[in-house]
Formats: structure tokens, sequence, C-alpha cells
């Protein structure tokens, strides 16, 4: 995530600028001429290519709209750049715009309209905070993904239909072998479970492409004697460090705000 380098335009690249204006899942498209707003048809095959597509800024201000500027994306396309500003507009409920869940499986949208909508959903991490009692940490060291050859916390992304303790429990027996139930004292996951619940959500965009996480992780103590079965083909070693020493290594910011916060006493 954090790792990844992101390249921009070079000087004589050309930018195509979008303005992506969503309201309460509602989303403003308009036609090849800028007339909107537009409705994506379900299930469409387009024969004619695209038909409805994102505003520009002065299209929308024609319209009388005006927005609040949240962030500005930036990225590539087959050999096209585009600049796509995300907007709150400053109006009632746009009852006429589009569903932007309805985009996706409509072909006669434009591209950037359906990926821009792609990175507005949040990307679901678990991870785990592993303790022994001497009160050191275990990292392992991934063999691919986003911290290939780097130490970070046990976990990863977070299946379909799955809690994020859930997700964090699997992904220790995935990597590491090991069969731990997370405590879970309300009964998030439909279960309760006694014990201490120590856990912190973050949330960040890390690059200009836009893409954004939400990472939930857990505090678990554990004994002394803790054998691991490491995953061959995704993990590379696993080892306790001191917490300093874990904090130095790691490469994810979501690992070394989990590990300063929840280990905090």
């Amino acid at each position: 995530m954090e790792s990844d380098r992101f390249e921009g335009p070079s000087a004589d690249e050309q930018v195509s600028r979008h303005l992506y204006l969503e309201h309460d899942g509602k989303l403003l498209l308009v036609d090849a001429d800028g007339n909107g707003p537009q409705k994506p048809v379900r299930g469409r095959e387009s024969k004619d290519g695209w038909l409805l597509r994102l505003p520009t800024e002065a299209e929308a201000t024609a319209m009388g709209i005006p927005w609040t500027v949240k962030r500005t994306n930036r990225f590539r396309l087959g050999d096209a750049w585009h600049e796509v500003t995300h907007a709150v507009p400053d109006i009632e409920w746009p009852k006429e715009w589009a569903w932007k869940d309805n985009v996706i499986s409509d072909s006669a949208v434009h591209p950037v309209v359906r990926d821009s909508v792609y990175r507005t959903l949040h990307r679901i991490v678990a991870k785990v905070v592993l303790r022994n009692p001497s009160g050191e940490v275990l990292l392992q060291k991934v063999k691919r993904g986003f911290f290939t050859g780097h130490w970070s916390l046990p976990g990863g992304f977070v299946d379909y239909g799955e809690h994020p303790r859930e997700g964090a429990a699997r992904e220790l027996a995935e990597e590491l072998g090991l069969d731990l139930c997370l405590s879970d004292p309300s009964g998030e996951t439909g279960e309760v479970r006694d014990g201490e619940d120590r856990h912190i959500v973050q949330e960040r965009i890390f690059t200009a492409e836009g893409i954004n996480f939400v990472s939930f992780s857990y505090l678990v103590d554990v004994e002394d004697g803790l054998e691991f079965t490491l995953k061959p083909d995704e993990i590379e070693d696993a080892r306790w460090f001191s917490l300093a020493d874990a904090m130095a290594r790691a490469a994810s910011l979501f690992d070394l705000d989990a590990m300063r916060m929840l280990t905090e006493e």
C-alpha cells in the first residue's frame, strides 16, 4: 500500500480532467455533449461505445451546482492520464442523479466513471499485533503482495462477507498455521468471546491514485513457545522483535500506528 511508488504524467503528456460529484450514493453523469443529469442502464451492452461520462467543472458550474472539493485523484487508463476531482455537491439530495452502484454494469458508461467508482470502495484489511510475555511483537517477511521482502504484521485483505475479526484469525491460520481465537466480548461476529478487546480502526489514502484502505488491527497476547508453520508460497520468515525494533523494521504505516497505539499502557 504505502510502499507503492506513484509516477505521474510527464511534462509533455496531456491530462483529461473530470469532476466526480457524489451525494449519498447519487452520482452526476452527463452525455457526450455535457447534458445531464443522465442515468445508466444496468446490463446494457453498448454497440456505440460510451454514452455517459463525468462532467467537467465548467459543465457542473453551468448547471448551477456548487461543490466542496475533497481530494483529487490522478491515474492512467491505457495511454491516457486522467485527473478526477472528488467533491461533495452543496445541494439537496439529487433524486434524478445516477445511483453509483448502477454504473458498473452499463458498458455505455465511460471507463473513467467506473474506475473512479471503484476507487471510492474501501479496501478492508485485518492485522494482528501478536505480543509475547516479554513484550516482543511478531513480524513476518512476505514473499508477495504490497510488502514483498519487507517485515509486516500478520494479516491481509478481508474476504467478502467476512468480519474483520474473522479475517484476522483466518490470516493467522493461513500464513502462520496458528489457531487463535480473537476475543469478542461484544459479540460483533455473532458469538460472545470473553477477553480484553483491544483494537483500532485506521483509514488512509496513500498515493495520488486514490485507493482507500481501512485497517482493523487487533492486539492478541500469547504465551511463550508459540510455534509457527509458515505458508511456503507467501511467508519467508517470522520472528519476535522488541517493540522498538519491530517499529523500526515495519514497512507499513498502518503497522507502525497499530503497534504504537495498541501497546500503550
